[in-house]
């Protein structure tokens, strides 16, 4: 049999999945989530990943054939291939992310997604042409991410007298996402507090306004309306939280049931063409898109330029016919979020 193995790095560690080329759908051969070492870095956890997943192949009698990693940008790749080889892959992850999703059916027949990754680090969010695999845009935020929802939740535990270190309350917010209730004790004090998903979901709220407006930012910024958000990244099996950003930006969800490692099952796919680097090509401005049956579509500016011409012709044929047309839009009220750490173009690896 031919095992490849498919591993996704990011800044909480790496995840490993050592499977059959063809399946990588199915319940893996063996996995591994490795955190990353307090004072570690992300190659680090990717390279034990790698040794124990050959490990598990040779005590089946057999070898890894294949291997890819997945990396947010050219440092992050340069920075995994000193430690792991030339024998390994290395490809961007929205890339693996769509192969996955387009394997198993999962990727919707439209122009464009919206991949939503939240991680443990931040949210990251990547406009993608699903005919062409190109980025269209990408951005990142820290306002929004895994490590801020266990600091709220330790905040809330400290108020109902429980102290819980960080492991401890990424364990709760984790088991939030299979059970509405979780009790958290304090072993020192005795101490019991109890937390639901509406708790948690409240302490979130800010968050999850901002990357909802971060999210329309990004689709105005490429003037392409998507076709769906995809949730991937741990934080988002919390059904509360799918629910809730389905309601706030209004598209359709794509939801893989383990959406922290459609990346690593990507790579898997992407192994298996044996590539020494796979990059995601990205839209330049004014730029025009070619399509799988070699047309060309117009790039964003284009778009953008001909939707003003048409106002403008507009708006003088309605001068001359001597109508008149207003309206006034009554801005938003409430708080504005706090302000986000972005970073555009290529994805940068945050190290916490």
């Amino acid at each position: 049999m031919v095992l490849v193995l498919g591993v996704s790095a990011g800044a909480g560690g790496a995840r490993a999945v050592l499977t059959h080329s063809d399946q990588p759908h199915l319940p893996p051969v063996d996995h591994v989530r490795l955190p990353r070492r307090a004072g570690g870095s992300v190659e680090e956890a990717v390279l034990s990943a790698i040794r124990r997943m050959r490990v598990a192949a040779l005590a089946r009698d057999e070898c890894v054939t294949a291997a890819a990693v997945t990396c947010r940008n050219e440092l992050h790749a340069e920075a995994i291939r000193a430690v792991v080889g030339a024998g390994v892959g290395i490809v961007d992850e929205p890339l693996a992310q769509l192969r996955y999703l387009r394997f198993t059916g999962m990727l919707p027949t439209t122009a464009s997604v919206i991949l939503y990754d939240l991680g443990c680090s931040g949210l990251t969010v990547t406009h993608a042409d699903c005919r062409t695999d190109t980025i269209l845009a990408s951005k990142r935020s820290t306002v929004l991410s895994g490590d801020g929802y266990d600091a709220l939740l330790r905040w809330q535990l400290a108020r109902g007298g429980v102290l819980a270190d960080a492991r401890t309350s990424r364990a709760h917010r984790e088991s939030l996402s299979r059970a509405r209730v979780v009790t958290a004790a304090d072993a020192d004090t005795g101490g019991r507090a109890v937390v639901t998903r509406s708790d948690l979901a409240e302490l979130c709220e800010a968050g999850l306004h901002h990357s909802a407006s971060f999210v329309r930012q990004l689709i105005e910024e490429t003037g392409v309306q998507p076709g769906a958000l995809v949730l991937l990244g741990g934080c988002t099996r919390n059904p509360t939280l799918r629910a809730d950003l389905a309601q706030r930006i209004g598209l359709p969800i794509v939801y893989d049931p383990e959406p922290d490692y459609v990346s690593a099952r990507g790579a898997v796919l992407l192994a298996a063409q044996r590539p020494s680097r796979l990059r995601m090509p990205r839209l330049r401005a004014g730029a025009a898109l070619s399509t799988r049956d070699g047309t060309q579509r117009p790039g964003r500016r284009k778009l953008l330029a001909a939707v003003a011409v048409t106002a403008t012709l507009g708006g003088t044929i309605a001068g001359l016919l001597g109508t008149e047309n207003s309206s006034a839009r009554v801005p938003e009220q409430g708080t504005a979020p706090a302000p986000a750490q972005l970073t555009d173009g290529s994805l940068r690896l945050k190290q916490n």
